[in-house]
């Protein structure tokens, strides 16, 4: 565990900077917190205009601080943070959380406010929380440096957000539940501690089952992909995403960039690290909670038993939107739940037990149910009526649920007289939910985590055969170029073992029959400039050309199309390359994404590859699994595979340049993007080959 950590959440001794007398202030909430929920540790309030609030002395200066202390919590002007950060400093305090707004969220002069204040934090090794949070809580210890009402149960959820209202709203929202917490971390701006380093600390803390996350942006992708393999192989991390849209894409120049916003590579980087997205903050705490309590479920076979038919049919179109299923339910039990079940009561599945049922109905149909092997999940519903005992139906299913080795999920579909009940089944570890298409989400959740625990160990795959000379020399006839085409790009792709179309550049028409007789007949003509991306849009191709005669027209009929549909384009000239054979056609690219690096996308290729969108992404380094998945995700995969009788592609070789390309992007970060498009793919055994490709480099 780092422990430069723990005093956020278990220190000896906390001053609070900035103390007021103020009832009003959050300075004075801060100071509540810390003395109302348990806390044994020393608490100081730091004010030189004070001398005693809520019953404790009043510090004029941190310096004069008695030990212990190992936290401090800063509320305080921004004008004021720098001389007291010093202060804290000299008084050997190492952890400071700083509630204070008014840095980089403000613009680029809070920005460097706040690079100047964590230069010098951590000039006294310092770890610092925000600035512009609100604080840390240790559901155990009572150790509540934050400013909000009400303080959840300890429970297994540990809860990091970058959000400090997110938190109090939470808290707001879920305390009456009776849902447990072992900490809270709102974060704020992560001048220094950050979502990753907070992953690591609860990795360690045993009181801490499961780690949910609320982000609106990753500070480090490849540290956050590192530590999340880790840590989600000792326990879950659930994580929602605010920000998804993503402006820029519509900025960039090619397909692979206008196709891999940044929320794509976020979700590539959350499937391949284990980590489990959901969609709304309520998905976040239903699946965390069932983590954190509840066993994975072995297979994806439910059992429902319900008072209400209309809410098992919801709940049993959830389950199978999610990939689960009702189980059928052997016939023994079956004959063994009638024997004291309602006699118009259904018994197969949803186990239907009508609406006036008992406490001991359920008892009696969940115990049979948990004694079928061919049930995974239990998932009993209630719809409140007159003549339910609610809160005694909650209690036979909280004592079925300390026999089971099964998942067991729960709904109780009301708000109003359930809330005793729904209490007692969360004190009992039991998820219970609300509405009946909320378990099948949750399930997803559970099964996806299942998956990944029966993942392989992180191992990429390494391409260790480069021409590291052709590549350097690619490179340098890029020169200044933002935009580099085919010429050059042919050469990255060469050097690192990746088969192009028979070719070369021609800058005129008589270099332009040269090559086409050196590489044979027929051929195709493609215009060379760094200003038209998109050349069959603009009249830049002309195919199946036979002879020098046909060449000689084409490429006069070229130049005037272009110079009427292009008039600013530079012309480099033209390519001339073999008319390859058909076969399928893919494409396969990498976008550099500012969090996570390059991230590599393959789908079907062509001119139609934006208008059909049938691609998929994983961030490099790849595994060998990853790239299958990236290929079995698509309508190309199923297509390389063999379609109605169609022969099977040489799927081998589309994962060695799927391997390569990714290679290639990781060891030369000024390529921001690239892509072959199309490859193609000819009948297993028989290769793939690049048709056209295309770069974007960084600015130099």
């Amino acid at each position: 565990m780092p422990s430069s950590l723990t005093p956020f959440f278990n220190a000896k001794g906390v001053a609070v900077l900035g103390a007021s007398t103020n009832p009003r202030k959050l300075s004075y909430g801060i100071l509540e917190n810390l003395l109302a929920h348990g806390y044994k540790g020393e608490v100081y309030p730091v004010n030189p205009n004070a001398t005693e609030i809520l019953g404790k002395k009043v510090y004029p200066s941190i310096a004069e601080v008695p030990d212990p202390v190992e936290l401090a919590v800063v509320v305080l002007p921004v004008t004021m943070i720098m001389e007291t950060i010093k202060t804290i400093g000299d008084r050997g305090v190492k952890a400071v959380v700083i509630i204070t707004g008014g840095f980089k969220e403000l613009g680029e002069e809070g920005a460097k406010v706040e690079l100047a204040v964590k230069e010098l934090a951590r000039s006294y090794g310092m770890r610092v929380v925000g600035p512009n949070c609100v604080g840390t809580i240790d559901m155990r210890t009572g150790l509540d440096s934050t400013f909000i009402r009400g303080i959840p149960p300890a429970g297994p959820i540990a809860f990091i957000s970058q959000s400090g209202a997110i938190c109090g709203g939470v808290i707001d929202f879920i305390i009456n539940s009776k849902i447990g917490f072992s900490h809270f971390a709102s974060l704020g701006n992560e001048m220094d501690v950050t979502e990753s380093d907070m992953l690591e600390y609860f990795a360690e803390d045993e009181n801490a089952k499961v780690i949910a996350m609320y982000v609106e942006g990753i500070q480090d992708g490849p540290r956050f992909m590192e530590v999340a393999r880790r840590v989600s192989r000792k326990k879950p991390i659930v994580f929602l995403k605010a920000g998804k849209n993503d402006a820029g894409a519509k900025a960039v120049s090619s397909h692979t960039g206008s196709l891999a916003g940044s929320y794509a590579a976020y979700q590539a980087a959350l499937d391949q690290s284990g980590v489990i997205e959901v969609d709304t903050i309520n998905q976040l705490f239903n699946v965390a909670w069932a983590l954190g309590t509840q066993p994975l479920p072995a297979g994806k076979r439910v059992a429902m038993t319900t008072n209400a038919g209309g809410a098992a049919a919801l709940a049993a179109d959830s389950l199978a939107f999610n990939g689960f299923e009702l189980a059928k339910i052997a016939p023994e039990i079956q004959a063994k739940l009638r024997t004291k079940l309602n006699p118009s009561a259904q018994v197969s599945n949803p186990v239907d037990m009508l609406g006036s049922v008992s406490p001991e109905d359920y008892l009696w149909s969940l115990s049979n149910l948990d004694e079928d092997d061919g049930v995974d999940v239990l998932l009993p519903i209630l719809v409140p009526q007159a003549l339910v005992d609610t809160l005694g139906v909650a209690k036979a299913w909280i004592e079925v649920s300390k026999k089971t080795k099964k998942t067991l999920l729960a709904c109780l579909m009301g708000e109003r007289s359930t809330l005793e009940s729904e209490q007692a089944l969360n004190l009992a570890g039991v998820p219970v939910y609300t509405f009946p298409d909320e378990p099948g989400p949750v399930l997803k959740a559970m099964d996806s985590a299942r998956k990944y625990l029966n993942r392989s160990d992180f191992d990429p795959v390494h391409v260790d055969d480069a021409d590291r000379l052709k590549m350097a020399e690619a490179l340098a006839l890029t020169g200044n170029a933002r935009s580099v085409g085919e010429y050059e790009t042919r050469m990255m792709l060469e050097a690192y073992g990746i088969k192009n179309v028979p070719g070369d550049l021609a800058v005129n028409v008589d270099e332009a029959v040269t090559v086409a007789e050196k590489i044979g007949y027929p051929v195709v003509m493609k215009i060379v400039s760094e200003d038209i991306l998109h050349k069959s849009d603009s009249g830049g191709i002309a195919l199946n050309i036979r002879n020098a005669e046909q060449l000689r027209e084409e490429y006069n009929a070229m130049m005037l199309r272009i110079a009427k549909n292009e008039p600013q384009a530079r012309i480099r000239g033209v390519m001339i390359e073999k008319m390859a054979a058909k076969g399928l056609e893919v494409i396969v690219g990498m976008r550099k994404d500012p969090t996570f690096g390059p991230l590599m996308m393959f789908g079907m290729g062509g001119t139609m590859v934006e208008l059909l969108k049938d691609i998929s992404f994983k961030v490099a380094p790849l595994r060998g699994e990853d790239i299958d998945e990236m290929i079995e995700k698509t309508l190309a995969g199923k297509l390389l595979k063999g379609y109605r009788g169609s022969a099977r592609a040489d799927i081998k070789a589309v994962k060695d340049t799927i391997a390569r390309l990714s290679q290639l992007s990781l060891d030369n970060p000024e390529i921001q993007e690239i892509e072959i498009n199309p490859l193609i793919v000819y009948p297993e055994g028989e290769g793939a080959i690049s048709l056209d490709s295309r770069a974007i480099m960084k600015e130099k």
